[in-house]
């Protein structure tokens, strides 16, 4: 099944809130290698200016993810996850992301075309914090590999 070209332009229902916590960070910094203080030490945070631990820049994707099921999940969509690849991701941090925020997620389908025998499906999640504020844009491109 190709995927459907119909889900360009769509923005899905609003996911979460996802709280942060300070034991996610303090994993996700271990996993991906990212060791400096603030990731694990209020304090260190702090003397940063931050209120808490502050996220690794590419803790974001966690909550993206979770937002884009909404997407990948949907039949209609059109989309074999068994057959994704995943193509590119970025991030635009408006504040970073610290323990004790709570955040919502607002998942756009941007593109979602056929190329190459291929479906490139470009998605972009925009987090919120619990007052609404922005707080990091996600951008993801996934192909799904054709049949042949």
């Amino acid at each position: 099944m190709p995927i459907n070209p119909a889900f360009a332009g769509r923005e899905f229902a609003a996911a979460g809130p996802f709280p942060v916590t300070r034991e996610e960070i303090a994993a996700f910094a271990q996993a991906v290698g990212a060791h400096a203080p603030a990731h694990l030490d209020p304090q260190a945070a702090q003397a940063l200016g931050h209120a808490d631990v502050v996220a690794p820049p590419t803790f974001a994707v966690i909550f993206a993810q979770r937002c884009e099921a909404q997407l990948v999940q949907d039949p209609e969509a059109g989309i074999d996850f068994s057959r994704v690849v995943h193509g590119q991701e970025g991030f635009v941090h408006h504040r970073p992301i610290v323990a004790g925020d709570e955040l919502t997620g607002i998942l756009h389908v941007d593109t979602m075309r056929e190329a190459g025998g291929h479906g490139m499906v470009a998605t972009r999640v925009e987090l919120t914090d619990a007052d609404g504020s922005p707080v990091t844009t996600v951008t993801s491109t996934i192909v799904v590999r054709g049949e042949g």
